[in-house]
């Protein structure tokens, strides 16, 4: 069995992400040690992106396999096949199968390369069709991972060292129904909060808010070992770019989620994917996604200036000058920077536990539960996995600085 670790290249979301530690995992056990590039389709720019990248991991690696796979390789497979760089494709349904990485054996005996904060994929796919988004095209259906498969995978990443299990997936608050009525993705989170130790945290990746039933927001608000942080996927603030997006709330809906949780949780922080530029925004609509920031008290802002993928429905709608998506997408960075700097502020001078992630440049760092990020002194004694109570002393940049005590 080869010796060499396998080089990945990840692109895109959170669940990518997961697919690749488990796919470098497979290959390694099959004896393989290639370069892994998973790749990303949810804009055209993430497929140009998607395609740089495997020519760089070519080149910085003379005479290694490059294995491609992803969303952006499933739908435009043919062109991906014709790079030269390219060694094999493995099309994102047969990609963490281990007869794609010729893994002897059972795919469950894999060891796999965990971080303290490990990721765990119990959904793919989509069944909604925003217009805006390819996704569903690459990923297929909803399907979700099974409570006992799911339980057993987030066990052994706690036996490996895990000491947050974040739950990923392209749609994840529609975990359940596949699997039987009445299910939805309180019924697993409950699951994992009665298997795992009670020194693990539980964090969820994107919600949808209008998934959100009644005993998913119990769980978040009540059980303190789930991280007190939401990151919604709210795209827009003006309910006439919601529609024609195609999402299933309104801007008051996410005003009052947002209301909703922080007075059930007052602890609880909030992040959201923005879109800027969305075809036929007007200014007036554009400034519903600038107001709404402060309006849904959100820290953690992810802003795409829109991009359209061809393909979809928005793709076809009237195009804005891309100058001008640019400068909304700059102005919708500013509040979101000046939100997350509130939040920061509001948080120095007092308390927090923080869960050590790593050692960058010889300073400690790691992350409230609200996923704030605080880095500590060089030198101070701590390492990854250690969870301390420390005091929160100043804001520096998009983060905490932090004393153990």
């Amino acid at each position: 069995m080869s010796k060499e670790r396998a080089i990945t290249v990840n692109l895109g979301c959170r669940l990518n992400a997961s697919e690749t530690e488990t796919m470098a995992a497979l290959a390694e056990s099959g004896g393989q040690a290639p370069v892994i590039v998973n790749t990303c389709a949810v804009t055209n720019e993430a497929v140009r992106q998607s395609r740089q990248a495997i020519r760089r991991a070519a080149r910085e690696n003379p005479g290694r396999e490059v294995v491609v796979t992803g969303c952006a390789a499933d739908l435009e497979t043919e062109a991906f096949e014709a790079m030269p760089e390219v060694t094999r494709l493995i099309p994102n349904e047969q990609k963490l199968a281990p007869s794609s990485w010729s893994l002897p054996g059972d795919a469950a005996r894999a060891p796999r390369r965990i971080d303290v904060r490990a990721p765990l994929a119990v959904q793919n796919g989509c069944d909604h069709r925003c217009t805006f988004c390819i996704i569903p095209f690459g990923r297929g259906d909803a399907r979700s991972l099974p409570i006992e498969d799911a339980v057993l995978e987030a066990k052994a990443l706690v036996n490996r060292g895990a000491k947050e299990v974040v739950l990923t997936g392209v749609d994840l608050t529609s975990w359940g129904p596949d699997l039987g009525e009445g299910l939805s993705l309180g019924h697993l989170v409950e699951a994992l909060d009665a298997a795992l130790p009670s020194d693990v945290w539980i964090r969820l990746s994107s919600i949808d808010g209008a998934e959100i039933d009644d005993r998913l927001f119990r769980l978040m608000t009540e059980v303190d070992r789930i991280a007190p942080y939401a990151h919604l996927s709210l795209q827009h603030g003006h309910d006439m770019i919601l529609k024609r997006m195609k999402r299933r709330h309104s801007r008051a809906d996410a005003i009052e989620l947002c209301a909703r949780l922080k007075e059930a949780r007052p602890e609880m922080a909030f992040g959201a994917d923005l879109i800027a530029g969305f075809p036929t925004e007007t200014e007036e609509m554009f400034g519903g996604c600038l107001s709404l920031v402060e309006e849904c008290g959100l820290s953690y802002v992810h802003v795409f200036p829109f991009s359209p993928r061809t393909g979809t429905p928005a793709a076809k709608m009237p195009q804005h000058d891309r100058a001008l998506i640019k400068e909304r997408a700059a102005r919708l960075r500013e509040v979101a920077e000046a939100s997350l700097n509130r939040h920061l502020e509001a948080r120095t001078n007092t308390q927090g536990t923080v869960l050590i992630e790593e050692t960058k440049n010889g300073r400690p760092r790691g992350r409230l539960a609200d996923f704030t990020d605080v880095h500590f002194a060089e030198g101070a004694p701590l390492k990854a996995g250690d969870r301390i109570s420390a005091c929160l002393l100043s804001r520096e940049g998009r983060h905490l600085t932090a004393a153990a005590g």
